[in-house]
Order: C-alpha cells, then structure tokens, then sequence
C-alpha cells in the first residue's frame, strides 16, 4: 500500500465515491466538528436502489449482508468526504464504525456483517483504516435495509 492514497487505494479497488443522496428528513449526511467527520448512518444504497431486504438470518443471507455493509461504508466513505477538505484524502484516519444489522430473532452473526465495513476501510486506508467497531442487531432499519453503517474519522491538519 506504501505511498498511495486512499482514493488511489480506492480506484485500484476498482470503486468509485457514489454520490451522495440528499436526505429526505430532517438531517445531513455529514458534520464537521474540529478535527473529525462524523456520518449518518447510510444503508446500502446503489444508484438510490437498496439492492435487498429483510433481516439477516432470514431472508438476507450473512455473506450477502457483509457485502451490503461494504456499500454502506462506501456511501458513509463519500458522505465523510464530501465535507471534507481535500475529500477523501482529506481524511486522516478511520476513529469509529457502527454497523446496524437487521437481524433475525436468534441471529448473533452481526460481526461478521460488520466485517464486510471493516474490510473495506482497511483496504482504502491501511494502517489508517483500523478503528474502533459496534457490531449491533436490531429489529427494524429504515427502509427495511438489512444492514446501515455509522463513522467517525480524524481529518488531516491543514
């Protein structure tokens, strides 16, 4: 990984930053607070068609749901950098991921959904891509999404 950076990371991945959808409530889908970014949570949205349904451990299966949580932190990875100076190489570091998982009752799997995030920022960012993670089930997501995903990162200093 050496000297790339992470949007060159990120094209080699073959990926592109999607655009940002507009919010269609009352938030955005990124603030700048003194050296950090903080997203909100985005669901796996590609060209604005959530691509499954459903909970995980039922009607969603546990690797499809990991790949739905790399589209999530792709589309967490854009919003993060559309307020960001420089965009995405204007993030320093990856701080903090929250996965949501809509899970099925007696489903436990959530980190390994939340792996399919991880694992993506780790190859945009290296070094610079672990962070801190909350894997979590829950009942109900927006849009009956199976998986949304929350971070946190450091900017650079200018």
């Amino acid at each position: 990984m050496g000297t790339q950076t992470p949007s060159e990371r990120l094209s080699s991945l073959g990926l592109v930053l999607p655009a940002v959808p507009v919010p269609q409530f009352a938030y955005v889908p990124a603030v700048v607070a003194g050296e950090f970014v903080y997203t909100a949570g985005q669901v796996p949205f590609v060209d604005g068609k959530l691509p499954a349904t459903g909970k995980v451990g039922a009607e969603v299966e546990v690797a499809d749901a990991a790949g739905l949580a790399r589209i999530c932190a792709l589309n967490a990875l854009a919003a993060a950098a559309s307020v960001a100076a420089g965009g995405l190489d204007g993030i320093e570091r990856i701080v903090k991921v929250v996965v949501f998982v809509a899970s099925a009752p007696g489903f436990g799997g959530q980190p390994t959904v939340g792996n399919g995030a991880s694992e993506l920022l780790l190859e945009v960012f290296g070094e610079a891509g672990k962070h801190a993670r909350s894997a979590v089930g829950v009942f109900e997501l927006p849009l009956n999404a199976p998986v949304e995903v929350e971070l946190i990162a450091q900017l650079r200093s200018p």
